[in-house]
């Protein structure tokens, strides 16, 4: 389902190569050098629907929010810690990355950082530039046989082990989303933290920097590490806990650290940065000619493969759009989205409960594209409703979602059983030569499938009623294009019925039924 993307700032001195490729597939593009204030920023994406930004401009909720415009936010690295994307995501802006683009360089980066740790390269240097030749004084230790532990075994960690693992190192690390056997794939043995922090000679984290990830090395991690070791921080800073770093370097208890990040950017509490133990970079993981060029040409390619609805890959707050993209599904949403009006036409307020049950293998791996489609469709009314928000903004609103599948059904169809304080409901629908249509209402199944599609009217009646009604119909002006009915329960049956134009409210409520425009 593509999302049309006409015109994008790229900001932060995103690689130029981003310009040419997004204006190659058809795409405005500007190159704004210099760094733009708040308002200046807010000021001038109101002419974009897109932006790109690397570290140095922070994308608040407040920015978000004064930017209608904005359907997707690039940022051209991996971290996304300077986006707001809950705020993003309610406000239907997509939010993508570059998961590949600065992986090698960041490893790299990792990987000198332990080099210059245990051989005092930094230090060597800067005394040998003020005129010394002390030997003695920079005494180090082989790389060989010693341990790195590594949290946050992602592309990055993965990366940084293989190339230490050429020094003789021996790895363990841990993720809590990587299994044992997974990492075992890339010689590094899994253990939890606890188990690392007192093997390892060197640590290194590369994980986000999320409420669990924050002071991760903290006064209790080094209190169990061994004496002496070493720590490397590429990822984000705060993750290893600066207070904590500063006492055990002091005491010993750390042997030395590597900081490419700090928890404020950039530091003004210098304590660390100037610790005779510390090696500090001013946040250049990512920061070589290769890594800025691989990152805009990514982001490029994958903010007019979103425009385009080729891929969502990157894509980090919308899975509707990702299942969405396949042949099979493309039919699918605008069938949810049918089935959301309809059941809006019979609520007078927000259902509690809604349950989405899906038949068949293609629907049984698209249950957030059919919850997102449906949710869209049934707040049509609400401004700024796509696939990216629809779910979260229904969701606020009270109501719960939940979604079964069955995917051994030969057909596909998708039930959707409602409960609210006015209404207990439940109705089929489906996909017939790629077009919507209702199966079933509360069990009882159309004689002929309903075309979701113009103007349906909706109603409950016994079969003796028929006529009067489509009398009443006919006597407003409207002609009636199609009629199906279900088997009758209770001498009552549920008709659907097709007219070229809206029926008066006098009409409707005389039949006492519901009109849908799809």
């Amino acid at each position: 389902m593509p999302i049309q993307i006409k015109n994008v700032l790229l900001l932060d001195n995103v690689d130029p190569s981003a310009k040419t490729i997004l204006e190659s597939r058809g795409i405005n593009a500007t190159l704004q050098k210099e760094k733009l204030t708040k308002d200046n920023l807010v000021q001038e994406l109101q002419k974009y629907d897109g932006v790109v930004v690397r570290s140095a401009t922070t994308v608040t909720s407040e920015i978000i929010q004064q930017c209608p415009n904005l359907k997707i936010i690039g940022r051209a690295g991996t971290g996304v810690d300077n986006v707001d994307i809950d705020s993003a995501t309610k406000n239907g802006v997509i939010v993508m990355n570059t998961p590949g683009g600065n992986t090698l360089s960041a490893a790299e980066h990792t990987c000198t950082l332990i080099a210059c740790l245990s051989r005092n390269v930094p230090a060597a240097d800067a005394s040998m530039k003020a005129g010394k030749w002390d030997r003695k004084a920079f005494m180090g230790n082989e790389l060989y046989e010693k341990t790195l532990g590594i949290v946050g075994l992602g592309r990055i960690g993965r990366e940084a082990a293989t190339r230490m693992q050429s020094f003789g190192m021996k790895t363990i690390g841990f993720d809590p989303l990587v299994s044992k056997e997974e990492a075992a794939k890339f010689d590094i043995e899994w253990m939890e933290c606890s188990e690392i922090w007192p093997r390892a000679d060197y640590i290194t984290v590369h994980t986000p920097l999320i409420p669990q990830t924050k002071g991760l090395l903290n006064d209790d991690s080094f209190a169990k590490c061994k004496k002496g070791v070493k720590v490397i921080n590429c990822a984000r800073g705060g993750i290893i806990d600066e207070g904590a770093l500063l006492r055990a370097l002091e005491s010993g208890q750390c042997g030395g650290a590597g900081l490419d990040v700090f928890v404020e950017e950039p530091p003004t509490n210098l304590s660390l940065v100037k610790h005779p133990k510390v090696v500090a970079c001013p946040h250049l993981g990512a920061s070589t000619k290769e890594a800025q060029s691989r990152c805009g040409r990514e982001i490029a390619d994958q903010i007019a493969d979103v425009s385009e609805g080729k891929s969502f890959f990157g894509v980090l707050n919308a899975p509707a759009l990702s299942q969405g993209a396949s042949d099979e599904m493309k039919e699918w949403i605008p069938a949810m989205v049918c089935a959301g009006k309809f059941l809006k036409a019979f609520m007078n307020s927000n259902p509690s409960t809604v349950t989405l049950d899906s038949y068949g293998n293609v629907l049984s791996k698209a249950g957030h594209c059919l919850k997102a489609a449906f949710c869209s469709g049934f707040l049509q009314c609400t401004t700024n409703v796509n696939l990216v928000n629809a779910a979260p903004l229904l969701a606020a609103k009270g109501t719960q979602i939940t979604l079964g599948k069955n995917p051994d059904s030969k057909e596909s169809a998708c039930m959707i059983a409602v409960k609210s304080e006015t209404c207990t409901m439940n109705f089929f629908v489906s996909v017939i030569s790629k077009t919507p249509v209702l199966i079933s209402m509360d069990g009882a199944k159309f004689s002929v499938p309903v075309i979701l599609k113009g103007n349906l009217l909706v109603f409950k009646s016994s079969n003796n009623n028929l006529s009067t009604a489509i009398g009443q119909i006919s006597n407003n002006g409207a002609t009636v294009t199609s009629l199906s009915t279900t088997d009758a329960q209770n001498n009552l049956q549920w008709f659907a019925v097709g007219v070229n134009q809206q029926i008066s409210d006098a009409v409707l409520q005389s039949l006492n039924a519901v009109s849908i425009q799809f």
